[in-house]
């Protein structure tokens, strides 16, 4: 059976395809997005009364890729512990074994992701981007300062979702995530090129990777474009961001405040504030706490 369009799906037509173990939730055969590993199908928590993500992964496909089966199974034991209104929250998480799938339950916003929000929403000014960039931060904020520090690793604006009837933004796709100890230090590549630090192709860096993330976030918020899309490979990406040469789409943003707040994000590693510091610039000085 074909996988149905999400945007012609009608609840009251559409019979569940599969339920949990627990008959709390229920797929509907509607897809709302894929990634390398998993599928995610619109649900509803039957005992909430609210649509859900129900993300589906066939674990065959991860038996000759331990590397994506580790970045999945850290996915799911981050979401399981973290508890922060601007982090993507996780219900229930199950094998079936009979499948062979692993299927996690989270919340789901109801506008998808900031990057098609954007391109749908054209006129932003920039009160909306200071909310969106605040509640990224206070994300960023608690992951960072959780025992022990996350580091989300692949901040972008694919994997920051919105809910469009309040504005509401929070971080998703944590299964690049590092944790680290009281070092504070992180070794291995993974990431998004256009939004990664300089440092983090060093592999030697901190928290403060996604702080330059928030930066092209940002800008890409500003601009509706993504950094760097003037680079036709990944190795321009590169030759750029390790020299220092910032994305030409930063020369499009014409308010001087915002421009100044993403250079700030983007700024050398030991001077690069931390998003607690962010948190206090008078950058939000006017923006009413969620």
């Amino acid at each position: 059976m074909a996988v149905k369009d999400p945007n012609t799906f009608d609840p009251d037509s559409e019979p569940f395809v599969e339920v949990d173990p627990t008959g709390r939730f229920g797929r509907y055969d509607v897809l709302l997005g894929k990634g390398a590993v998993k599928k995610v199908y619109r649900a509803f928590d039957q005992q909430q009364g609210n649509e859900v993500a129900w993300n589906k992964v066939w674990l065959k496909k991860l038996s000759d890729d331990p590397v994506l089966s580790n970045h999945l199974d850290a996915e799911v034991k981050l979401l399981r512990e973290l508890e922060n209104k601007y982090i993507i929250e996780c219900y229930s998480v199950w094998k079936d074994v009979k499948r062979n799938a692993l299927n996690f339950i989270t919340e789901v916003c109801n506008s998808g992701n900031l990057r098609d929000y954007r391109k749908k929403h054209h006129r932003v000014n920039t009160k909306a981007l200071k909310k969106w960039s605040k509640q990224v931060l206070e994300g960023l904020e608690y992951l960072h300062t959780h025992e022990p520090c996350i580091i989300h690793r692949d901040l972008n604006c694919s994997n920051i979702f919105v809910n469009g009837n309040n504005g509401q933004v929070k971080i998703g796709d944590l299964g690049v995530a590092a944790i680290v100890g009281s070092s504070h230090k992180a070794q291995t590549v993974l990431g998004t090129p256009e939004f990664m630090a300089p440092e983090l192709y060093e592999e030697d860096y901190n928290e403060t990777v996604d702080i330059y993330s928030f930066g092209m976030c940002l800008l890409e918020m500003a601009t509706r474009e993504i950094p760097y899309s003037e680079c036709e490979t990944v190795v321009k990406i590169y030759r750029k961001v390790s020299t220092g040469i910032r994305p030409e789409s930063l020369s499009k943003v014409t308010d001087p405040e915002v421009k100044a707040f993403i250079e700030k994000s983007l700024g050398q590693p030991r001077e690069r504030p931390s998003a607690s510091e962010l948190l206090r610039d008078p950058f939000f000085s006017q923006v009413i706490a969620e």
